[in-house]
């Protein structure tokens, strides 16, 4: 054979192997993409897992999840499983494994209203830990029964909150922070301008921890038939092992993950010999809504507001940074959901702990314009506060579960001053101005006398002229009664109820009933969710 032959054969060799890599990689896509609907098999057990931070929308990347692991899990696809376990009469159950989480309360008690729904079904729901702290404990007992690891623990240790005080850390760096704040429990700025707790800080703290207790006490007395001076008692001897808690009544078994399958065979009627028939949250996920009759009807948009709050555009989050609320991407979604003729109302989900005044106000402004034509409802998640409030403010009705952490209506500013950062480094930094006020955010300077009246009128208009009247009209209040509850105050969900700054509590499916209800759609008639 010629040496040019062996070449050629060589070449062709190589380019059937890259052709068949080629087909190979287009057929993982193919299987990837591919969204046929799974076998549910009758009297199914679906697995759900809860871990990890759950941020309220998450788009769902099958490629991704299969071919590379990404975790595209989150709060909204989680209830969704629920609503369709109910629904579906091939699963009689769901068996919820519980890891750590990094929920707040207020997500914390959305899933334990979306259990609480589910089991209306008479289905029952089994939860399963390895070992627990306050919130995935406080989860488990929406639950029928709770299952811990035999060598696990209960860590309800009770709530703590720790203020960290960075002023002496700056002084001794040189650094001074220039702020100015606006309401007397806007407290914020005081890890850099304090070195202790401000008494303002101390009484919001111990009003927010009274109520989190309270509530977190009550429910375990509720569920685990304790009185809450048990609970109390309970709790103060924490950590409690498996062993214990399950003496004590907090837990109905120690167990195995397969002991408890083995329950829930028992439970289901299977027969001895049987495997239990488990369908797995990756795997449900392709059963649509539709297809169990639900997400079907007239259109309500949801749109996510999930972040802190600036200008342009949101950001998904990754790796490297968390999710952010662009002020253009959500102006967006409202202005076309507004002029959507299929479209029947709105409700804007509020995840946020506020950001720049700039982007809140043009976000209210696409809210208030919006109401003019159909109904908004507002969704507030873990927390709307400050800047999470101020877009929620004029939205036809406002929804939040009691945990919701929301208010501190109230702003501050200010800047750090590193002259004499500057000096112990031996960097030199200096300004050649034109302007009166061109060295207003200088780096090396506190502001003088007339800069700091300026800095803090234009903060005094923002508070006193937007934020104040646009809640006050929003709520239907008089300007004084805001200005009274506001002053930068954070409140829990059911105090913010009672003073009349959110109408309802409830999550997200709340939000949707009620937008429902505002858009006259018959109560028989179902909707579909536009997100």
């Amino acid at each position: 054979m010629s040496r040019s032959r062996k070449i050629a054969i060589f070449i062709v060799g190589i380019l059937l192997a890259l052709m068949l890599v080629v087909a190979l990689f287009i057929g993982l896509i193919f299987v990837a993409f591919r969204e046929d609907a799974p076998s549910v098999a009758d009297n199914s057990v679906l697995v759900l897992k809860l871990e990890g931070s759950l941020p309220d929308f998450a788009v769902e990347d099958p490629f991704g999840a299969r071919l590379f692991g990404r975790d595209d899990r989150s709060l909204t696809g989680l209830l969704t499983q629920f609503k369709k376990a109910k629904a579906d009469k091939r699963v009689s159950a769901i068996l919820l494994d519980i890891g750590l989480s990094q929920i707040g309360w207020g997500k914390a008690d959305e899933i334990r209203d979306a259990i609480a729904d589910f089991r209306q079904s008479g289905k029952p729901v089994y939860a399963h830990m390895e070992y627990a702290t306050n919130k995935e404990y406080y989860v488990a007992t929406a639950c029928d029964r709770i299952y811990v690891a035999p060598i696990g623990d209960l860590f309800i240790v009770g709530l703590a909150a720790d203020v960290m005080s960075l002023r002496g850390s700056l002084d001794k760096l040189g650094v001074y922070p220039d702020f100015y704040q606006i309401g007397k429990y806007k407290t914020a700025p005081e890890q850099y301008t304090r070195k202790e707790m401000s008494p303002a800080s101390r009484e919001v703290i111990n009003a927010i921890l009274d109520d989190f207790y309270g509530r977190f006490v009550n429910t375990i007395a509720t569920t685990r038939q304790k009185s809450p001076e048990d609970v109390r008692a309970l709790i103060d001897s924490a950590p409690i092992s498996a062993n214990d808690a399950k003496q004590a009544g907090l837990i109905d078994a120690t167990a195995y993950r397969d002991e408890v399958e083995a329950e829930l065979k028992t439970r289901l009627g299977y027969k001895e010999a049987d495997k239990l028939k488990k369908i797995s949250h990756g795997d449900y996920r392709r059963v649509t809504p539709e297809s169990l009759g639900l997400n079907q009807g007239e259109r309500i948009a949801v749109v996510f507001a999930s972040g802190p709050i600036g200008s342009g555009s949101s950001d998904e989050g990754g790796p490297f940074g968390g999710q952010t609320v662009g002020a253009d991407t959500i102006v967006k979604a409202l202005n076309d959901a507004r002029d959507d003729k299929n479209i029947r109302a709105i409700v804007l989900r509020v995840d946020s702990p506020g950001g720049t005044s700039y982007g809140s106000d043009l976000i209210w402004h696409a809210v208030d314009a919006a109401k003019q034509k159909k109904p908004v409802v507002v969704s507030m998640g873990d927390v709307a506060a400050s800047g999470g409030y101020y877009i929620s403010a004029t939205a036809n009705k406002i929804v939040a579960e009691p945990t919701t952490i929301t208010g501190s209506i109230g702003v501050f500013a200010g800047k750090p001053v590193l002259k004499g950062f500057y000096d112990w480094i031996g960097a030199n930094n200096e300004y050649v101005l034109r302007g009166k006020n061109a060295g207003l955010f200088r780096e090396t300077e506190p502001f003088t006398a007339e800069e700091r009246a300026k800095f803090e009128g234009m903060l005094k208009s923002f508070y006193y002229d937007a934020f104040l009247p646009k809640v006050a009209q929003g709520r239907k209040r008089d300007v004084e009664y805001i200005d009274s509850i506001a002053q930068g105050r954070v409140w829990t969900g059911t105090q913010a109820k009672e003073r009349g700054l959110i109408d309802e509590f409830g999550g997200l499916d709340k939000a949707v009933e009620i937008a429902k209800e505002l858009a006259n759609i018959p109560a028989d008639k179902g909707v579909r969710r536009v997100v």
